[in-house]
């Protein structure tokens, strides 16, 4: 049994800054690439960021320079660093990452339940 679990969510001014933070708990032996999606109303969910476990990092080009995400392995955490936020970014946003699970030999998929962000004047 494992779970994520978003938060920092909420509403910000045009220009302004947010940051999520997940936390991954339960019966985890290890965590390996851990993503950032992010879907609208009436949109497809498309993935916004993703970190492996060395640090490596891929971004959407719509957020490229303005999110930065990052992750502690010792504590199962990611965090996805919003700057210079656009109304276009308002979204729910879910972290999702690949985990290998006690009592498993493969790795399985997880999400969290999301969280709203909302960026309006």
């Amino acid at each position: 049994q494992v779970q994520l679990v978003e938060s920092g969510g909420g509403l910000v001014q045009p220009g302004g800054s947010l940051r999520l933070s997940c936390a991954a708990s339960g019966s985890i032996v290890d965590i390996y690439h851990m993503r950032w999606y992010r879907q609208a109303p009436g949109e497809q969910r498309e993935l916004v960021a993703l970190i492996n476990r060395g640090g490596g990092t891929n971004y959407a080009a719509s957020v490229k320079g303005r999110f930065i995400i990052s992750r502690d392995n010792g504590k199962n955490t990611v965090s996805l660093q919003m700057n210079s936020l656009k109304p276009e970014d308002t979204a729910v946003y879910y972290c999702n990452a690949d985990i290998w699970v006690s009592g498993y030999d493969e790795l399985r998929g997880y999400w969290g339940q999301g969280t709203q962000v909302t960026v309006s004047s």
